[in-house]
């Protein structure tokens, strides 16, 4: 994992609109990116619509989500129209992001030993430093978490 207080590598990923987007273009504002396995299990919906239920929360303090996962544009744009995802789910087919962001791990799954994505979350202040990470996160309580840090710090 990336460290507290050091600088969040930019990316630039294709979106479900097909669109090209940057960390970067996020300059001056707060950015949650949160990085999850895959499009439509059970865990990753369960936080996908977690994120969904107090989206708007998020958007009154005028922070952005972003939601990246190796899956493609197309199976984003399948995902957040099955469950109406309003933030931004970006596709990392080349595990550019994921790998510079430390969240491509070993991981055991069902006694087969695989690499794969651990479910983290970075929060991102608005100068583009990592200001919080939340590591193996629970799906379903991750974006609450987030949340009541912000209100704690009187976003």
């Amino acid at each position: 994992m990336l460290n507290e207080g050091t600088k969040a590598p930019d990316f630039a990923l294709e979106g479900k609109d097909k669109k090209i987007i940057k960390l970067s273009d996020f300059l001056g504002k707060k950015v949650i990116v949160y990085f999850y396995p895959k499009d439509n299990t059970p865990g990753c919906t369960k936080q996908a619509c977690a994120f969904a239920s107090i989206f708007g929360q998020f958007e009154e303090k005028g922070i952005i989500v972003i939601g990246i996962s190796k899956d493609s544009p197309a199976s984003h744009e399948k995902f957040a129209t099955k469950y109406e995802l309003p933030f931004l789910l970006l596709s990392d087919p080349n595990l550019e992001a994921i790998k510079a962001y430390d969240v491509w791990k070993e991981k055991k799954l069902y006694g087969k030993i695989g690499m794969g994505i651990v479910r983290s979350t970075y929060l991102i202040d608005e100068t583009g430093m990592i200001e919080k990470v939340y590591e193996k996160v629970k799906p379903d309580k991750n974006p609450e978490e987030i949340l009541s840090y912000y209100e704690e710090k009187g976003v």
